[in-house]
């Protein structure tokens, strides 16, 4: 029986979920892409709360001229910051049953550049 797409997906972020759930020490960076947004949380999955949060409709990032991909890049870039700011140095990434290409990778290193690890 063929999955449907959303299906399909679901599916792979419940497994995600299951390897890579955030902690104190290591909280879990979801990324939520939509069509024409990207946004990008850290998690403590533990205490059930959001630590940080940025996202293409940030007032500094919505104003910014560019690709879908390049905002991506500076959304992870806005997160590493928040984070580093924050105290968070390392964390799980959790792509959220999207593949790893495209924005959801430019977030990814986006994030690397900016100093934080996973």
């Amino acid at each position: 029986m063929a999955l449907s797409k959303t299906e399909r997906k679901y599916r792979i972020r419940k497994r995600i979920r299951k390897v890579s759930s955030g902690t104190a020490e290591r909280p879990r960076l979801s990324v939520f892409r939509s069509n024409s947004e990207i946004y990008a949380q850290v998690i403590d999955d533990k205490k059930g709360e959001t630590l940080v949060a940025a996202s293409s409709r940030d007032k500094d990032l919505a104003k910014t001229k560019g690709t879908k991909t390049e905002v991506s890049t500076l959304v992870g870039k806005a997160i590493a910051e928040k984070c580093i700011k924050a105290g968070i140095e390392k964390v799980a990434f959790d792509r959220g049953g999207n593949l790893y290409h495209g924005r959801v990778k430019a977030l990814a290193e986006g994030a690397r550049e900016a100093g934080l690890k996973f």
